[in-house]
């Protein structure tokens, strides 16, 4: 029988193999033509989903910041993309309502909605984007610096690992805003220095329009918070080159145009603190209406305040005050001031003391009370600097004299009276020192008048004896000890009783015997009388002594220390040397 006749038979073990094989392959090939069906299906699907996201946000893209009428497109987007579950999507879709709302609480909640949809999708980038968002409506809109930063540090926390540049320096440059309203300009700048050098780079490559747009607009940003950091620090000349660079930057693009007004504030500034005060009114005004329109309600305080210091440097009250009042306007509705504009509320509290406005006055003292009780509570370690300018108390004193006019009264004349006592004690003390002060010199006057002789020092003899010399080599040390005196060798420097003794031919035990015996003291007292003895009658007799400084007049006896010349010239004459070089000079001046 042949091996292969019955082959193809269907009871055949290779038929048998055969046909498993086929049926498996056809349900594999089945399963794998359904997937790669699914996969197509899922792509044109997603793809109509993503035309569909993309043809919403065409529709509104080209609308003005706070434009409403963007609700009509943005809810249908953020509709279907709670559906799908795309919370890339979601996330987008509530930033642009941050974006597009013109209130600023829907604003604070489309952030609070970014943040919960940024946690549900796990993308760390999207969480850095919610906390940074939410954190620039606390700054920007509210001004709530502590809860602005807490956002920021979120933010921070998640930015560590992330590969998004734009994101960390975007983050960075927020902490450095804050960094810089709390006064820690330094910091600041440092930060603001790292996104300039990352968003000027960013801003030159090719890339996206778009990214381009953002880059710069990150570059520009920095750069003004910069020059304010300049500013602050007393950098103004960094600061003006920094303006210059950043006008240029801006140029005349509609696109820049918050930017460019922020630089001409900043120039408006510069000019006013030179003094250039039409200059700097002109600048300030051409920056109004771009900072206006941005509801910066802070940065307008800003403008208004230094258009009023402006006008007040052209001596121009009137005009001056009417916007240190719309400062006070602003602070009445948003509850917020920066602490650089305290000095507004001091000058409408002083204009209103010019005036006698006592209303105006407790009005005003009031806002600025209320101004530093807000600062005070939400940057207490600003306080101390707060007060030092103008302290609470004093504040509180001030209101309550104005409250209550006899304790007014009953306070001046306390005060009058403690300081006529004070300026009697003060004149007391100063005539009872000059009166010793001339009655030491004349004393000084006589002695020299009537002993002239420089190298004379007092010759008591110390009884007590250490050790016989012989009277001839006493005679001959004190003749030695004479010519050192007349030759004036006291005013070597350094001079010590073991030089002076070589010197001299002897040693120093017995040199210190005659000296003790025959000066009236030890070497030290013998060498600092003659020293003081010698510069106090040079100060009598050449005026030209007494130009010199006291550090000079030391050196020219020998005395290396000022303050050790000042001390033995006190201790031997009874009087400070500027003292009796101060009456010297009077003296002769009363001569002429």
């Amino acid at each position: 029988m042949d091996i292969n006749s019955n082959l193809f038979e269907k009871n055949h073990p290779f038929f048998v193999i055969l046909n498993a094989v086929y049926i498996e392959y056809t349900k594999v090939t089945k399963k794998l033509l359904l997937l790669f069906c699914t996969i197509c299906f899922h792509y044109f699907l997603s793809q109509e989903s993503e035309t569909v996201y993309y043809q919403l946000r065409k529709k509104y893209e080209n609308f003005e910041e706070n434009d409403f009428r963007a609700f009509k497109y943005i809810r249908p987007y953020i509709a279907r993309a709670k559906k799908e579950k795309n919370y890339s999507k979601l996330v987008q879709g509530y930033k642009d309502g941050v974006l597009f709302s013109p209130l600023d609480e829907e604003k604070l909640k489309y952030t609070d909605s970014m943040v919960w949809a940024a946690n549900l999708s796990k993308d760390k980038d999207l969480m850095i984007i919610a906390h940074i968002d939410k954190g620039v409506i606390y700054y920007y809109n509210y001004k709530k610096y502590q809860l602005a930063l807490n956002e920021y540090l979120e933010a921070y926390q998640y930015s560590k690992n992330t590969k998004d540049e734009y994101l960390k320096h975007q983050n960075l440059y927020h902490i450095g805003v804050v960094k810089s309203y709390l006064g820690y300009y330094d910091e600041a700048a440092d930060l603001f220095s790292k996104c300039l050098v990352h968003y000027r780079e960013k801003s030159k490559t090719d890339i996206h329009p778009n990214l381009i747009y953002n880059n710069k607009k990150g570059y520009l940003n920095s750069l003004h918070q910069l020059i304010i950091c300049y500013r602050h620090l007393g950098k103004y000349k960094e600061m003006d080159a920094a303006i210059e660079k950043g006008l240029s930057e801006a140029g005349e693009s509609k696109d820049y145009a918050q930017e460019k007004a922020y630089f001409l504030l900043s120039k408006g500034i510069s000019e006013y603190r030179g003094k250039q005060y039409e200059k700097a009114l002109s600048d300030l005004n051409l920056s109004l209406p771009s900072i206006r329109s941005s509801r910066d309600f802070a940065r307008l305080s800003v403008n208004y305040f230094f258009i009023g210091k402006s006008y007040l440097g052209m001596n121009d009250t009137q005009k001056s005050v009417v916007y240190f009042r719309k400062i006070d306007s602003i602070f009445n509705k948003h509850q917020f001031i920066l602490p650089e504009l305290r000095e507004n509320y001091e000058i409408l509290i002083n204009h209103s003391k010019k005036n006698k406005d006592q209303a105006q006055q407790l009005y005003y003292t009031g806002q600025l009370l209320k101004a530093d009780s807000i600062m005070s509570r939400d940057f207490s370690y600003l306080s101390p600097r707060i007060h030092k300018d103008y302290d609470t108390k004093t504040l509180l004193e001030e209101k309550n004299k104005l409250q209550k006019m006899n304790y007014l009264v009953t306070v001046i004349v306390i005060l009058l009276i403690i300081w006529g006592i004070g300026l009697i004690m003060l004149f007391t003390k100063r005539q009872k020192k000059a009166k010793e002060i001339k009655q030491q010199y004349i004393l000084l006057e006589e002695k020299f008048v009537k002993d002239q002789a420089i190298g004379e020092v007092s010759n008591n003899i110390i009884e007590e004896k250490r050790i016989h010399l012989h009277e001839s080599k006493v005679e001959e040390l004190l003749r030695k000890l004479k010519k050192f005196e007349n030759k004036k060798g006291f005013t070597q420097k350094g001079l010590t009783i073991n030089r002076l003794a070589q010197q001299l031919g002897t040693n120093s035990s017995y040199l210190s015997q005659v000296i003790n015996e025959h000066k009236g003291g030890n070497f030290n007292k013998y060498l600092s009388q003659l020293r003081i003895n010698y510069i106090t009658n040079l100060l009598f007799e050449d005026k030209k002594y007494l130009k010199y400084n006291i550090e000079t007049l030391a050196k020219e006896c020998g005395i290396a220390s000022r303050q050790n010349f000042s001390d033995l010239f006190y201790e031997i004459n009874g009087i400070r040397p500027t003292d009796f070089i101060k009456k010297r000079m009077q003296e002769i001046e009363g001569d002429r």
